[in-house]
Protein backbone atom coordinates (compact mmCIF):
# COMPACT_ATOMS: atom_id res chain seq x y z
CA UNK A 1 0.00 0.00 0.00
CA UNK A 2 1.03 3.69 -0.93
CA UNK A 3 2.41 5.79 1.67
CA UNK A 4 0.17 8.37 0.95
CA UNK A 5 -2.74 6.03 1.61
CA UNK A 6 -1.58 4.94 4.84
CA UNK A 7 -0.97 8.26 5.97
CA UNK A 8 -4.79 9.21 4.51
CA UNK A 9 -6.44 6.16 6.59
CA UNK A 10 -4.32 7.01 10.02
CA UNK A 11 -5.17 10.57 10.13
CA UNK A 12 -8.69 9.68 9.31
CA UNK A 13 -8.88 7.26 12.17
CA UNK A 14 -6.85 9.83 14.27
CA UNK A 15 -8.76 12.54 13.71
CA UNK A 16 -12.54 10.99 14.88
CA UNK A 17 -10.42 9.41 17.50
CA UNK A 18 -9.57 12.55 18.89
CA UNK A 19 -12.55 14.52 18.22
CA UNK A 20 -14.27 12.15 20.57
CA UNK A 21 -11.90 12.05 23.17
CA UNK A 22 -11.86 16.14 23.26
CA UNK A 23 -15.78 15.74 23.47
CA UNK A 24 -15.03 13.72 26.69
CA UNK A 25 -12.88 16.22 28.19
CA UNK A 26 -14.93 19.00 28.10
CA UNK A 27 -15.88 22.57 26.82
CA UNK A 28 -14.08 25.11 26.91
CA UNK A 29 -12.80 28.42 26.33
CA UNK A 30 -9.28 28.65 25.40
CA UNK A 31 -9.49 31.79 26.82
CA UNK A 32 -11.04 30.13 30.12
CA UNK A 33 -8.68 27.46 30.32
CA UNK A 34 -6.27 26.97 33.19
CA UNK A 35 -2.09 27.17 32.10
CA UNK A 36 -2.56 22.85 32.95
CA UNK A 37 -5.54 22.20 30.38
CA UNK A 38 -3.87 24.18 27.77
CA UNK A 39 -0.70 22.46 27.87
CA UNK A 40 -3.07 19.26 28.13
CA UNK A 41 -4.59 20.14 24.64
CA UNK A 42 -0.94 20.96 23.24
CA UNK A 43 0.52 17.69 24.24
CA UNK A 44 -2.92 15.28 22.76
CA UNK A 45 -2.88 17.25 19.49
CA UNK A 46 1.31 16.43 19.15
CA UNK A 47 0.89 13.31 19.91
CA UNK A 48 -2.11 12.83 17.49
CA UNK A 49 -0.54 14.60 14.84
CA UNK A 50 3.04 12.21 15.38
CA UNK A 51 1.14 9.58 14.99
CA UNK A 52 -0.80 10.30 11.89
CA UNK A 53 2.45 11.31 10.96
CA UNK A 54 3.64 7.87 11.19
CA UNK A 55 6.96 9.72 13.31
CA UNK A 56 5.70 6.88 15.94
CA UNK A 57 7.45 3.97 15.21
CA UNK A 58 5.05 1.70 17.44
CA UNK A 59 1.30 2.68 16.86
CA UNK A 60 0.58 0.87 19.70
CA UNK A 61 2.21 3.16 21.80
CA UNK A 62 1.38 6.29 20.27
CA UNK A 63 -1.81 5.40 21.10
CA UNK A 64 -1.18 4.13 24.43
CA UNK A 65 0.70 8.00 25.21
CA UNK A 66 -2.78 9.71 23.69
CA UNK A 67 -5.32 7.55 25.67
CA UNK A 68 -2.81 7.76 29.17
CA UNK A 69 -3.08 11.81 28.44
CA UNK A 70 -6.79 11.75 27.57
CA UNK A 71 -7.56 9.41 30.59
CA UNK A 72 -5.38 11.31 33.28
CA UNK A 73 -6.96 14.85 31.39
CA UNK A 74 -10.34 13.44 32.49
CA UNK A 75 -9.55 11.61 36.18
CA UNK A 76 -8.11 15.05 36.95
CA UNK A 77 -11.08 16.84 36.22
CA UNK A 78 -13.23 14.57 37.88
CA UNK A 79 -11.12 14.94 41.07
CA UNK A 80 -10.88 18.28 41.07
CA UNK A 81 -14.58 18.36 41.21
CA UNK A 82 -14.70 16.42 44.02
CA UNK A 83 -12.10 17.97 46.15
CA UNK A 84 -10.69 21.62 46.79
CA UNK A 85 -7.38 20.57 47.13
CA UNK A 86 -6.73 18.70 44.23
CA UNK A 87 -8.67 21.66 42.36
CA UNK A 88 -6.27 24.17 43.79
CA UNK A 89 -3.07 21.64 43.50
CA UNK A 90 -4.02 21.45 40.08
CA UNK A 91 -5.47 25.02 38.75
CA UNK A 92 -3.55 27.17 41.48
CA UNK A 93 -5.65 29.81 44.13
CA UNK A 94 -7.06 33.28 42.69
CA UNK A 95 -5.09 36.18 43.42
CA UNK A 96 -6.24 39.38 45.02
CA UNK A 97 -4.86 42.18 43.31
CA UNK A 98 -6.78 45.25 45.07
CA UNK A 99 -8.02 45.01 48.29
CA UNK A 100 -10.13 47.87 49.79
CA UNK A 101 -9.14 50.25 46.99
CA UNK A 102 -5.44 49.54 47.33
CA UNK A 103 -3.11 47.71 45.25
CA UNK A 104 -1.47 44.83 46.59
CA UNK A 105 1.96 45.35 44.98
CA UNK A 106 3.35 41.46 46.25
CA UNK A 107 0.75 39.76 45.16
CA UNK A 108 1.40 41.70 41.50
CA UNK A 109 5.03 40.25 41.86
CA UNK A 110 3.95 36.94 42.67
CA UNK A 111 1.54 36.57 39.43
CA UNK A 112 4.45 38.53 36.96
CA UNK A 113 1.80 41.23 36.47
CA UNK A 114 2.99 45.00 35.75
CA UNK A 115 0.96 48.17 36.82
CA UNK A 116 0.23 48.86 33.19
CA UNK A 117 -1.10 45.35 32.49
CA UNK A 118 -3.75 45.94 35.29
CA UNK A 119 -4.95 48.97 34.32
CA UNK A 120 -5.70 47.48 30.62
CA UNK A 121 -7.26 44.27 32.12
CA UNK A 122 -9.60 46.91 33.86
CA UNK A 123 -10.28 48.80 30.94
CA UNK A 124 -10.93 45.87 29.17
CA UNK A 125 -13.67 45.36 31.92
CA UNK A 126 -14.74 48.78 31.55
CA UNK A 127 -13.23 50.21 34.73
CA UNK A 128 -11.32 53.63 33.84
CA UNK A 129 -11.06 55.23 36.70
CA UNK A 130 -8.78 53.21 39.26
CA UNK A 131 -10.08 54.67 42.58
CA UNK A 132 -13.61 53.22 41.52
CA UNK A 133 -12.14 49.99 42.36
CA UNK A 134 -13.37 47.90 45.45
CA UNK A 135 -11.70 44.60 44.89
CA UNK A 136 -10.40 42.69 41.80
CA UNK A 137 -8.94 39.48 41.54
CA UNK A 138 -7.19 37.31 39.08
CA UNK A 139 -9.00 34.26 38.42
CA UNK A 140 -6.75 31.04 38.11
CA UNK A 141 -7.24 31.48 34.57
CA UNK A 142 -5.52 34.58 34.41
CA UNK A 143 -8.49 36.86 34.29
CA UNK A 144 -9.14 39.65 36.11
CA UNK A 145 -12.56 40.29 38.07
CA UNK A 146 -13.20 44.36 39.54
CA UNK A 147 -16.03 44.98 41.59
CA UNK A 148 -16.46 48.53 42.46
CA UNK A 149 -17.12 50.63 45.15
CA UNK A 150 -20.59 50.41 46.17
CA UNK A 151 -21.10 54.47 45.28
CA UNK A 152 -19.72 53.65 41.65
CA UNK A 153 -22.22 50.67 40.80
CA UNK A 154 -24.48 50.84 37.99
CA UNK A 155 -28.02 51.54 39.20
CA UNK A 156 -30.71 48.43 39.24
CA UNK A 157 -34.27 48.64 39.40
CA UNK A 158 -33.91 46.96 42.67
CA UNK A 159 -31.76 50.16 44.02
CA UNK A 160 -34.70 52.11 42.69
CA UNK A 161 -37.59 49.66 44.15
CA UNK A 162 -39.13 49.01 40.62
CA UNK A 163 -40.80 46.07 39.47
CA UNK A 164 -39.55 44.88 36.23
CA UNK A 165 -40.92 42.34 33.92
CA UNK A 166 -39.16 38.57 34.09
CA UNK A 167 -37.08 38.06 31.15
CA UNK A 168 -36.56 34.77 29.45
CA UNK A 169 -34.05 33.82 26.42
CA UNK A 170 -35.04 34.97 23.33
CA UNK A 171 -36.25 31.85 21.11
CA UNK A 172 -34.57 32.38 17.29
CA UNK A 173 -37.89 31.21 15.11
CA UNK A 174 -35.90 31.94 11.40
CA UNK A 175 -32.25 31.46 10.82
CA UNK A 176 -30.68 32.03 7.46
CA UNK A 177 -34.70 31.63 5.87
CA UNK A 178 -35.60 28.35 7.79
CA UNK A 179 -38.21 28.44 9.89
CA UNK A 180 -37.37 26.69 13.30
CA UNK A 181 -40.22 24.75 14.19
CA UNK A 182 -38.93 23.70 17.84
CA UNK A 183 -38.12 27.27 18.93
CA UNK A 184 -41.55 28.31 17.65
CA UNK A 185 -43.24 25.30 19.91
CA UNK A 186 -41.12 26.70 22.95
CA UNK A 187 -43.14 29.71 22.89
CA UNK A 188 -46.18 27.58 22.08
CA UNK A 189 -46.73 29.07 18.17
CA UNK A 190 -46.81 27.35 15.05
CA UNK A 191 -45.58 28.11 11.42
CA UNK A 192 -49.26 29.88 10.43
CA UNK A 193 -48.75 32.44 13.00
CA UNK A 194 -44.74 33.28 11.79
CA UNK A 195 -46.28 33.68 8.56
CA UNK A 196 -49.38 36.02 9.38
CA UNK A 197 -46.91 38.20 11.14
CA UNK A 198 -44.62 38.14 8.49
CA UNK A 199 -47.19 39.19 6.61
CA UNK A 200 -48.44 42.10 8.59
CA UNK A 201 -44.61 43.53 7.88
CA UNK A 202 -44.88 42.98 4.62
CA UNK A 203 -41.95 40.72 3.90
CA UNK A 204 -41.09 37.15 2.55
CA UNK A 205 -39.79 34.49 4.62
CA UNK A 206 -37.05 34.02 1.68
CA UNK A 207 -36.10 37.68 2.46
CA UNK A 208 -35.20 37.31 6.29
CA UNK A 209 -32.07 36.28 7.68
CA UNK A 210 -33.04 35.81 11.48
CA UNK A 211 -36.16 36.27 13.48
CA UNK A 212 -36.48 36.30 17.10
CA UNK A 213 -38.84 36.41 19.60
CA UNK A 214 -38.89 37.38 22.92
CA UNK A 215 -40.20 37.06 26.46
CA UNK A 216 -43.07 39.08 26.10
CA UNK A 217 -43.82 38.19 22.39
CA UNK A 218 -42.16 40.73 20.17
CA UNK A 219 -41.10 40.00 16.91
CA UNK A 220 -37.86 40.96 15.71
CA UNK A 221 -36.84 40.67 12.25
CA UNK A 222 -33.39 41.16 10.12
CA UNK A 223 -33.19 40.96 6.62
CA UNK A 224 -30.98 40.03 4.44
CA UNK A 225 -32.26 43.67 2.07
CA UNK A 226 -30.72 46.28 4.22
CA UNK A 227 -32.82 48.83 2.83
CA UNK A 228 -35.81 47.41 4.09
CA UNK A 229 -36.70 49.57 6.75
CA UNK A 230 -39.39 47.60 9.08
CA UNK A 231 -41.54 49.06 12.44
CA UNK A 232 -40.68 48.28 15.85
CA UNK A 233 -42.35 45.88 17.50
CA UNK A 234 -44.92 47.52 19.85
CA UNK A 235 -47.25 44.61 21.47
CA UNK A 236 -46.44 45.79 25.23
CA UNK A 237 -47.01 49.56 24.09
CA UNK A 238 -49.96 48.71 22.16
CA UNK A 239 -51.64 47.00 24.95
CA UNK A 240 -51.12 49.69 27.23
CA UNK A 241 -52.28 52.10 25.46
CA UNK A 242 -55.33 50.41 24.92
CA UNK A 243 -56.10 50.01 28.80
CA UNK A 244 -55.15 53.60 29.14
CA UNK A 245 -57.50 54.37 26.75
CA UNK A 246 -60.55 52.59 28.10
CA UNK A 247 -59.58 54.13 31.70
CA UNK A 248 -59.87 57.73 29.95
CA UNK A 249 -63.07 56.91 28.58
CA UNK A 250 -64.60 55.16 31.77
CA UNK A 251 -63.68 58.35 33.56
CA UNK A 252 -64.52 60.83 30.91
CA UNK A 253 -67.95 58.88 30.85
CA UNK A 254 -68.50 59.06 34.51
CA UNK A 255 -68.24 63.12 34.60
CA UNK A 256 -70.40 63.11 31.44
CA UNK A 257 -73.59 61.29 33.10
CA UNK A 258 -76.12 62.53 35.67
CA UNK A 259 -77.04 59.45 36.47
CA UNK A 260 -75.80 58.69 39.89
CA UNK A 261 -75.67 54.88 39.31
CA UNK A 262 -73.76 55.21 35.79
CA UNK A 263 -71.37 57.45 37.04
CA UNK A 264 -70.52 55.01 39.80
CA UNK A 265 -70.33 51.90 37.42
CA UNK A 266 -68.07 54.38 35.55
CA UNK A 267 -65.87 55.74 38.10
CA UNK A 268 -65.45 52.31 39.69
CA UNK A 269 -64.23 50.89 36.46
CA UNK A 270 -61.75 54.00 35.95
CA UNK A 271 -60.55 53.10 39.08
CA UNK A 272 -59.81 49.38 38.36
CA UNK A 273 -58.52 49.55 35.12
CA UNK A 274 -56.05 52.66 36.66
CA UNK A 275 -54.78 49.87 39.35
CA UNK A 276 -53.98 47.38 36.70
CA UNK A 277 -52.57 50.35 34.50
CA UNK A 278 -50.31 50.78 37.91
CA UNK A 279 -49.35 47.14 38.27
CA UNK A 280 -48.73 46.64 34.46
CA UNK A 281 -46.55 48.99 33.91
CA UNK A 282 -43.72 47.69 34.64
CA UNK A 283 -44.19 44.78 32.72
CA UNK A 284 -45.16 46.93 29.68
CA UNK A 285 -43.13 49.75 29.24
CA UNK A 286 -40.08 49.30 31.22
Amino acid sequence: MQNWIIVLIRTSIIFFLTLVMIRFMGKGSLSKMTPFKLVSYIVIAIIASLISLGLIGNLIFGLLSLFIWVAFSIALDYLSIKSKWVHDFINGRETVLIKNGKIMEENLLDVKLTGEELLKSLRSKNVFNLADVEFAVMETTGEINALLKSDKKPVTAHDLKQKVAPISEPQTVILDGNILDESLSNRGLNEEWLKSQLSNLGVSLDNVFLAQIDSSGDLYVDLFDDSIELPKPQVKELLYANISKAQADCLSFSLETNNPKVKGMYSSDSKKLEKMMNKLEPYLLR
